[in-house]
């Protein structure tokens, strides 16, 4: 029970569902651009917009029903987010439909999938510095120094 309060204490449990969307986010976006010349390709994406509500509601329902800042996050499914039977979350990627159809129908914007292939990164990279340093504290605590 103990070490379950600590996995879902404080912002852990979304810190860890940021990382693992932004991973899988990052393998969307590099299929996409390995594919940027191939004929009739349509490039997908992760529904980014939906996976932040979907995670601000669940954090907000913690609070609200557990009265704190423990607990798992309980997501809620949405036509694009699903919690498979491990209690991940998975999400579908979809064509987004920003884009420009060239003459080989082929469905690109080299520098839109650049600027989502940045900032995807950097979303990464600060989720896992702040899971890194909240981890940091954990080992801390539980070690007794300080």
């Amino acid at each position: 029970m103990f070490l379950r309060d600590l996995a879902t204490a404080d912002s852990l449990p979304a810190l860890e569902a940021s990382v693992r969307f932004a991973a899988q986010r990052q393998q969307v976006l590099a299929h996409n651009i390995a594919n940027i010349e191939t004929p009739d390709f349509r490039p997908l994406d992760l529904p980014v917009g939906e996976f932040q509500a979907a995670l601000r509601d669940a954090v907000d329902r913690r609070d609200r029903d557990f009265g704190g800042h423990r607990g798992a996050l309980q997501v809620r499914e949405t036509a694009n987010l699903r919690v498979n039977s491990r209690g991940e979350l998975e999400v579908r990627a979809a064509q987004p439909s920003r884009n420009i159809l060239f003459h080989d129908r082929n469905n690109r914007d080299t520098e839109r999938l650049m600027q989502d292939l940045a900032e995807n990164a950097g979303a990464y990279r600060a989720s896992v510095d702040l899971l890194r340093s909240r981890y940091d504290v954990l080992r801390t605590a539980i070690s007794g120094r300080l």
